[in-house]
């Protein structure tokens, strides 16, 4: 038996192992899946030749979190490309907000919001790493800087709160603002989608959203091929469905949700803490369909084919308004669409001239609903014609989401809602929210601070952990991973 057992193939998983393989100690990670990788496989899911990333397409974080920062994804042989625009927000009437790499070109295109973007982000751009470094922790220690601090939590409660529309005059900028904060699939106008919107902007201008390429597979698969090096192994294909046969482990890593937690060893937890994880809410889902397109989506507005990531759906109000939806368990006629195209800087994913088109609408938690209709329409809605360039496609239901990742219970690929509370006590309020009440077994999922996204963080706080509680060693894991 390894010293440490992994369970679950993620990027948080995999960051634990990485670290944990870094100390010294030998780890085995085992993964449901036929394939590692968790929320960041790529496979072909539509026709051959097109290559489609299953759950994360873009990544703010991968040049910017501090895991990564360290780890090295260009040294692993990971190429992450970064489109000229991080991401674009179409309008009716053939106009469109762009988020630009470049936060001066960004503004000078919002008109007489331009001033107003820039009073708001560039600050923030300015001490990007001190903005990721806050909302990266565990959210238990005092902030490095700050000052970043304050102003990153004045915005944050300015535009979770009924001041959100004060600062802008025209449509396009708030609703260029809207649609990121949108990406945790609750109320945009709540103070953890506020937070959120407000970093992935700042990563929009500071370094851009990254696309791996060949797919968001190389991500875990750098990971892996490292965890190797060091003497680790994965195990694919082989589903835990009791944390019994780990008795003899001196540490078991859980990158899952807490309701396969309670799966594998509820009957071992004390009653109070199930009762916790039994109260732990998922959120809104998704439905996902991928298209194999034989050319470009025809947008018409300028500067959205130069965008990695879009969002669709209008109007700051109309986009309130189809969350507000979700949340009450109703589909929206018109949902909020996020969609990537990998080709603007990859031509790997596709055959030549062709392309690959990845896209999400928000959904009621367990919805059976195939909207693929409804997306296609949403698209159209901005780039007419689109419909005629369609190959294939390949559909997601909420509801069939678990059956390739167990951790997005209901099609929740945030692995539990955005609430202000399970934003700061994920999954439960502990001062320790990675260690179980289980002698040695912790989890790391996003299920845990900092919450959903690919950033390795949740394994790298709770890999701090095992280290000092169960093997004494006090090593910083980032300086861990530094070391040759």
């Amino acid at each position: 038996m390894p010293d440490v057992v992994v369970v679950g193939s993620g990027p948080n998983g995999l960051a634990a192992a990485v670290i944990l393989a870094k100390a010294g100690l030998s780890v085995e990670v085992f993964e449901a899946e036929f394939t590692a990788g968790g929320g960041s496989r790529t496979a072909e899911l539509t026709l051959p030749g097109f290559q489609h990333d299953v759950c994360a397409g873009a990544h703010p974080m991968a040049l910017a979190s501090p895991f990564f920062r360290a780890f090295d994804l260009a040294a692993h042989g990971v190429e992450l490309l970064t489109p000229e625009a991080s991401y674009g927000h179409p309008m009716d009437g053939g106009t469109a907000a762009v988020a630009w790499r470049d936060l001066e070109r960004t503004a000078e295109g919002l008109g007489r919001d331009g001033a107003t973007w820039r009073a708001l982000f560039e600050p923030l751009v300015q001490h990007w790493e001190s903005v990721v470094d806050l909302a990266m922790s565990d959210l238990r220690r005092p902030p490095k800087d700050l000052l970043t601090a304050i102003r990153f939590g004045l915005r944050t409660l300015e535009q979770g709160s009924p001041l959100w529309n004060t600062r802008f005059r025209d449509d396009a900028a708030a609703a260029l603002l809207t649609g990121v904060a949108t990406h945790a699939i609750t109320p945009p106008r709540r103070v953890p989608a506020a937070g959120a919107g407000l970093l992935l902007g700042t990563l929009a201008h500071a370094g851009g959203w990254a696309i791996p390429r060949g797919g968001s597979q190389a991500i875990p698969n750098a990971l892996i091929a490292e965890l190797e090096r060091l003497g680790g192994q994965v195990h694919t294909g082989h589903r835990i469905d009791s944390l019994g046969q780990f008795d003899d482990a001196r540490a078991v890593v859980l990158d899952l949700a807490p309701a396969e937690l309670l799966r594998i060893a509820g009957h071992r937890l004390p009653d109070r803490y199930v009762k916790r994880l039994r109260a732990f809410r998922y959120g809104g889902a998704a439905c996902k369909v991928d298209f194999a397109l034989s050319g470009p989506v025809p947008w018409q507005a300028d500067g959205l084919d130069r965008a990695g990531t879009l969002h669709l759906v209008g109007t700051r109000a109309e986009a309130m308004a189809a969350e507000r939806a979700v949340a009450a368990g109703q589909h929206a006629e018109r949902p909020y669409v996020l969609s990537i195209q990998p080709g603007v800087v990859d031509p790997t994913r596709a055959p030549q001239g062709q392309h690959t088109f990845y896209t999400y609408a928000h959904v009621p938690n367990g919805s059976t609903r195939d909207i693929s209709e409804t997306i296609i329409a949403q698209v159209e809605r901005f780039a007419p014609g689109f419909r005629d360039l369609i190959l294939a496609e390949h559909v997601y239901t909420a509801a069939e989401m678990p059956a390739h990742n167990a951790n997005y219970i209901g099609g929740d690929i945030s692995a539990g809602a955005m609430t202000l509370r399970q934003f700061a006590f994920r999954p439960t309020a502990r001062w320790n929210p990675y260690a179980t009440p289980l002698p040695g077994v912790y989890l790391c999922s996003s299920s845990t601070p900092p919450g959903p996204g690919v950033h390795g963080m949740s394994g790298l706080h709770a890999a701090r952990h095992v280290l000092r509680q169960r093997f004494g060693v006090t090593a910083d894991p980032l300086e861990l991973l530094r070391e040759p």
